[in-house]
C-alpha cells in the first residue's frame, strides 16, 4: 500500500465520531426463576470472542427530524427486544463463564456520526474500514477485552452510524459463548422486526418475536475456548463474491471433471463446490510459501444442527447448536473435487447420527479435544450463513443495500454469506498475510469470483 492511500484511509477513520453513548435496559423485568442462564458444554467451547455483524442502509427518508426520532425508535426497540432476548441485557464472567446473571444491567448503545457519503464509502472502502462501526472495538476479541466492572462483561453492544446523506449502518457485537452466528441473525431480524411493528411501550404490547432458550444443568468445564483474536500483522481477511452464473459454471466443471472417476459426482450444492475451489486454493497457497511441501490439513465444516438432528430443534433456538466435523488432507490426490466432495458428504451424514440436543452436548467437547490432539499443521474452517436473510432485515427503512462480518480472525477460515441478489455468494476469506497474497490472485480462483 502506497503512502498516499494509507493517509487517504486514515483520513477517512478520522471522519468517524462516536457522539453519544446509552445503556439499554430490558423494558419488562427479568422474573425472578429466569435470572441464571446456564451455558450449555457447547457454549462453553464456543470461541472466547465476540462475532460482528454490520448492515447497510439507504437514507430512510421517514423521518421529520431522523437524527432524533430513528435513534429513538431503535433504542425504544431495543429495550422490548431484550425483555425476549433477556440473556443478552446480563453479565458474563470474563474468563471460563458456565452462566448468565440475567440482572437486566443493559447493553451499551453508541451513536456515530461519519462525515462520508454512504455511497462513497461502499464503492471505496477496504475490509478493515468496517472496524470503526463497531462498539468499543468488539471484533472477534475475547470477552476480557471488553470490560464493564470488576471482573464482568456484556454479552452484547450496538453501534448505530449515520452518514453524511442520511445512510446507516447498524452493528451488532455478540459474545461467541452465548450465541452462534443463526443466533446472531435471529436477533438482529428480531430486532427489526420490533422496530418496524411500532414504538408502543404499553406492558400489556403483544411482542411479535418469541426466541426460543433451552435450560441446561450448572456444569462449569473450566474450558477457555477457542480465541479468534489475532493481530492484523499475521491475518488478512478479504471478501469474494460468487455470483450464481460463475456457481453453475462451477458446478458444471465439477460433474465434468468427475465424470470419468471412481466418484462422480452429480447435482453439487453450490456450498460444495465452493468449499472444495476454496479449499484447493488455499493449500495451493500455503504449499506454495512451504517450499511446494503440502502440510497436514484440516478442514472443519461448521454445520448448525437445529434442523438437521433426529429430535430437531426450532430455528429461533438461541444458543451455540453446532457440529464441528473434520477430515484431514495430506496429499494432493485428496484435493480433487470427487474426494473433497466424498468426505464433505460424508461429514454431513456424521451430523445426522446425532439424536438430539442431549447427545450433541455430550458429543461436542470430546470432539474438541480430539480436534486439538490431532494437532494439523494448518486447519481452514468454513461455516455458512446462506438462506439467512440477512437483506430482508428490515426496521421500517426498506431492504438493506449491504450486509457484512467484519474483522479479522484467527483461524484461517471461509465465511459465506448469501448476495444482495440472493443467488450469488459472498465469502469472507481469513488467512496468513503471504498466503492471502498468493490466494486472492490465483486464476482458477479469479474465473468465478
Amino acid at each position: 500500500m502506497t503512502i498516499i492511500s494509507s493517509l487517504v484511509r486514515f483520513g477517512k477513520r478520522q471522519l468517524h465520531t462516536i457522539v453519544s453513548k446509552q445503556i439499554i435496559k430490558p423494558s419488562s423485568p427479568t422474573p425472578s426463576h429466569l435470572k441464571t442462564y446456564n451455558l450449555s458444554s457447547i457454549d462453553q467451547f464456543a470461541p472466547d470472542a465476540y462475532m460482528p455483524m454490520l448492515i447497510f442502509y439507504p437514507n430512510p427518508n421517514t423521518y421529520t427530524n431522523p437524527q432524533v426520532k430513528m435513534i429513538n425508535d431503535l433504542k425504544n426497540s431495543l429495550s422490548r427486544t431484550l425483555t425476549q432476548y433477556y440473556p443478552f441485557a446480563g453479565r458474563l464472567a470474563k474468563t471460563t463463564p458456565s452462566f448468565v446473571d440475567c440482572n437486566d444491567e443493559g447493553v451499551v448503545f453508541l451513536e456515530a456520526h461519519n462525515d462520508n457519503r454512504l455511497s462513497d464509502f461502499i464503492n471505496n472502502m477496504h475490509h478493515e474500514d468496517l472496524d470503526q462501526f463497531f462498539p468499543n472495538g468488539l471484533l472477534w476479541k475475547k470477552l476480557r477485552s471488553y470490560s464493564l466492572e470488576n471482573d464482568r462483561t456484556s454479552p452484547l453492544a450496538v453501534q448505530v452510524n449515520q452518514f453524511a446523506c442520511g445512510g446507516i449502518a447498524v452493528a451488532v457485537s455478540l459474545s461467541h459463548k452465548i450465541a452462534d452466528g443463526s443466533s446472531l441473525c435471529n436477533f438482529f431480524n428480531d430486532w427489526a422486526i420490533t422496530t418496524r411493528s411500532g414504538t408502543s411501550m404499553d406492558q400489556n404490547y403483544a411482542s411479535p418475536i418469541d426466541p426460543y432458550f433451552m435450560s441446561f444443568n450448572n456444569t462449569n468445564l473450566n474450558y477457555q475456548g477457542v480465541s479468534l483474536d489475532k493481530s492484523r500483522d499475521s491475518a488478512v481477511t478479504k471478501s469474494f463474491v460468487f455470483p450464481g452464473s460463475k456457481i453453475n459454471e462451477l458446478k458444471q466443471k465439477v460433474v465434468a471433471m468427475t465424470a470419468e472417476s471412481e466418484q462422480p459426482v452429480v447435482n453439487p450444492t453450490r456450498m460444495e463446490v465452493i468449499n472444495w475451489l476454496l479449499y484447493k486454493c488455499a493449500l495451493k497457497a500455503a504449499r506454495k510459501n512451504n517450499n511446494h511441501i503440502l502440510k497436514t490439513s484440516g478442514f472443519v465444516l461448521v454445520t448448525n444442527i437445529r434442523n438437521k438432528m433426529s429430535e430437531p430443534l426450532p430455528k429461533t433456538t438461541i444458543g451455540n447448536f453446532y457440529s464441528l466435523p473434520t477430515f484431514s488432507t495430506k496429499n494432493p490426490d485428496e484435493i480433487t473435487p470427487s474426494a473433497f466432495i466424498a468426505q464433505l458428504k460424508s461429514l454431513k451424514m456424521e451430523v445426522k447420527g446425532i439424536q438430539n440436543i442431549n447427545n450433541a452436548v455430550e458429543m461436542l467437547p470430546q470432539s474438541v479435544i480430539e480436534k486439538e490432539q490431532r494437532k494439523f499443521d494448518e486447519c481452514y474452517m468454513s461455516t455458512s450463513l446462506c438462506r439467512y436473510p440477512l437483506y430482508e432485515i428490515d426496521f421500517g427503512w426498506g431492504k438493506p443495500i449491504k450486509a457484512a462480518i467484519a474483522g479479522t480472525f484467527k483461524h484461517n477460515g471461509f465465511l459465506a454469506v448469501d448476495d444482495r441478489h440472493g443467488d450469488g455468494v459472498k465469502v469472507f476469506v481469513n488467512l496468513g498475510k503471504q498466503d492471502m497474497e498468493i490466494f486472492k490472485s490465483d486464476s482458477e480462483l479469479r474465473s468465478f469470483c
